[in-house]
């Protein structure tokens, strides 16, 4: 709570501040700084002359280049206090700067109200904002810089906005709002203290009080950001994502593509302030390789950071193809192997019935039951060998049967 004020004055400037508002009976600060264009002219001495009535001056402070005074009031309203600037030895000569400061005297407590928010276990301050769901502080910080109030007694009334009233001694609550919206926040600060009177000289109470009020906006979290888009493309191909982004607006996106993911902290990228919850984002690639696309959402109370990785192929491959090309040469072999299957099988049955079909126009039971009957009277060796020489001659026999026979004429 400083009040500043320069002025120029040709080559010199003069800065004059003030730490008001202060309550009625505290003291104020009022320090003015004169400042040279030209460096050579900081070798003069000078004298710095206040006007502050109808304020009561209690301190005065002067050096070379500045000057400070103390004073307080005793009645509420709003003072100027000017200051000019003279060479020392010419009180009265021409100033060579001036300005004046406006310093507020009010009767009541002076401070104002904080909002901060608890993110990861530290206080996180958004100004009048807040999330839903969060655990919200509201705080009060007192304006005293006399330390006027160093024996007083507080007592704080708040009051929510949403029909929750509570009373305190600490200068601070702890509050959690379930809907979205706004609320107004109210509090009314209560000072005692004891003090020795000034014509009575007796002890005697002394009470001030103060009211504040702060609009709070109630915001959904930012909870999640989805990236819609193919995580391929190609070198000098417009590559088009979509951003949804579940939060309360106005939202501040951030997004930048780089070839490793980044956390977006301090870093350049592409600032982008949406009043919706979709974003369509185009980028064309120049080389290929791997790429991560880095995305920052907030929306003033928390903030969410997602990533998305690109690859890029170079102009004129396509991964398509390859996909293809193995997609053939699997079935090539799977043909290939049941090909090679069928024709062992089919081999193998036609030597089966070449084995078994029966050439001799007679008909071999005879032979067989000739043969089953032997074998099965005597189960010996010279059996299985007779039996494996009948069928061989009857077999060479058949052969000559049906061997063709050529004739040749003279």
């Amino acid at each position: 709570m400083r009040a500043t004020e320069e002025f120029w004055f040709e080559e010199y400037g003069l800065e004059i501040t003030n730490n008001g508002p202060i309550t009625t009976g505290a003291q104020a600060t009022i320090h003015a700084t004169l400042r040279t264009k030209n460096d050579s002219a900081v070798s003069n001495l000078y004298h710095f002359n206040w006007i502050y009535a109808p304020l009561i001056l209690i301190e005065k402070s002067e050096r070379r280049f500045n000057s400070v005074i103390n004073v307080t009031g005793e009645f509420p309203g709003t003072f100027p206090v000017s200051v000019w600037v003279t060479h020392r030895n010419c009180w009265l000569c021409r100033p060579v700067a001036r300005n004046v400061t406006m310093l507020q005297i009010t009767e009541f407590v002076t401070g104002n109200l904080t909002i901060a928010q608890i993110e990861d276990s530290r206080f996180i301050k958004h100004g009048s904002s807040s999330s839903v769901g969060a655990v919200t502080r509201i705080s009060f910080c007192l304006h005293d810089p006399s330390d006027y109030f160093k024996s007083a007694s507080f007592v704080y009334n708040w009051d929510f906005g949403d029909g929750v009233y509570q009373i305190t001694k600490e200068p601070f609550v702890y509050c959690n709002y379930s809907t979205m919206g706004n609320r107004t926040v109210h509090l009314k600060v209560v000072a005692e203290w004891e003090q020795i009177g000034s014509i009575i000289h007796e002890t005697e109470t002394v009470q001030k009080t103060g009211d504040f009020t702060t609009a709070l906006e109630l915001l959904d979290a930012v909870k999640s950001i989805h990236v819609v888009g193919s995580r391929e493309t190609h070198v000098m191909e417009n590559l088009s994502l979509s951003l949804h982004i579940n939060g309360t607006p106005p939202l501040a996106l951030c997004w930048l593509i780089k070839s490793e993911c980044i956390l977006l902290e301090g870093e350049k990228c592409h600032l982008v302030v949406l009043t919706g919850s979709c974003y369509n984002l185009s980028h064309t690639f120049s080389d290929a390789g791997q790429y991560c696309l880095s995305v920052r959402v907030q929306n003033g109370v928390t903030m969410l950071q997602t990533y998305h990785e690109i690859k890029v192929w170079p102009a004129g491959i396509q991964p398509a193809f390859f996909v293809l090309l193995c997609i053939a040469l699997v079935l090539v072999m799977v043909g290939l192997v049941l090909y090679t299957t069928f024709r062992s099988n089919t081999q193998q049955k036609d030597l089966v019935e070449v084995a078994d079909f029966d050439f001799s126009p007679l008909s071999d039971k005879s032979l067989s039951s000739h043969s089953e009957s032997d074998c099965g009277q005597v189960c010996c060796r010279s059996c299985f060998l007779r039996s494996s020489q009948e069928e061989r001659e009857s077999h060479e026999f058949l052969l000559s049967f049906y061997k063709p026979v050529k004739m040749y004429t003279v």
